[in-house]
């Protein structure tokens, strides 16, 4: 029998979604995310963020991953590769980085190193995945062209001042991110949200300077879609039917007498027991 990954949670599904979409996507840290959830009359702490993320991001980005491995939505025309330094606790550790040439980010892997064999563990874990490229467009680091040579492939190596651009660019955001998280303590949270980014990044990433005001509506409204569609695969049941679990929730009902000095937080009564699909709960994402 599968086992259900949300069975043990009180917690409509579709908010655990919605908060670690806002989590990884957006630049906005635990907080700002328990905030905002607060405003759509969610109360939430900023750990249980922490831990839905930190379960269930993996679970989504996986999902996505698969999917976007599966359809071939990728190209091994041209990968950029390059590698950025980030400090956990005060140690220097790299974080090297895949892409294509359209943006899309392909691998991301955290090394204490940068040496031959760094580099070849990062490109023996791309190819594995998404096959051998044609061009490599890489820096001047020499350990690129040393572990090339045990791959078999230094023919494909491209050296050039601008011809790295792409992936030099795509550190950008998830510079953004890590400024929002305030550095990182430990290697594998570093691992983590670095793929749990790149999956999602990937998903929402419209290229805005090359497309009209309308085709940009049309990609977002599309690329939602696909995401509840990837999330919803994650805790659904193998025979397709709807989960039912068990929720408590605070609902409005605000008596006529009520004054305008008394919080809102005072007309909420929670309801406990009831049974509901996750139709009931449309929280738009």
């Amino acid at each position: 029998m599968t086992k259900l990954p949300f069975r043990y949670f009180k917690t409509s599904p579709e908010i655990i979604r919605l908060a670690v979409m806002m989590h990884v996507r957006y630049p906005l840290s635990l907080r700002y995310v328990e905030d905002l959830l607060h405003k759509r009359r969610i109360d939430i702490c900023h750990e249980t963020v922490r831990y839905w993320w930190s379960r269930f991001g993996p679970m989504f980005a996986g999902e996505i991953r698969k999917c976007h491995v599966t359809n071939r939505s990728y190209s091994n025309w041209w990968w950029h590769l390059d590698e950025a330094l980030v400090r956990i606790n005060g140690e220097t550790h790299y974080l090297w980085r895949a892409v294509d040439h359209e943006g899309e980010v392909l691998e991301s892997f955290v090394t204490k190193r940068r040496n031959r064999k760094a580099a070849l563990a990062f490109l023996k874990k791309a190819m594995k995945r998404y096959g051998q490229p044609k061009v490599i467009a890489t820096d001047r680091l020499k350990s690129y062209r040393a572990a090339m040579k045990v791959v078999g492939n230094q023919a494909a190596q491209e050296v050039g001042r601008w011809k790295n651009n792409r992936a030099e660019n795509s550190h950008l955001p998830f510079r953004r991110r890590e400024r929002a998280v305030s550095r990182f303590r430990l290697r594998r949270s570093l691992q983590k949200l670095s793929s749990i980014h790149s999956a999602i990044f990937n998903r929402f990433n419209f290229q805005r300077h090359l497309v009209s005001r309308d085709e940009f509506k049309i990609q977002r409204d599309a690329s939602l879609i696909e995401w509840q569609q990837r999330c919803a695969a994650s805790f659904d049941r193998p025979t397709g039917k709807l989960r039912r679990v068990r929720i408590c929730l605070m609902v409005w009902t605000a008596p006529p007498e009520r004054h305008h000095d008394v919080p809102y937080w005072c007309c909420l009564k929670p309801t406990v027991g009831r049974s509901h699909s996750h139709d009931d709960y449309n929280t738009r994402d």
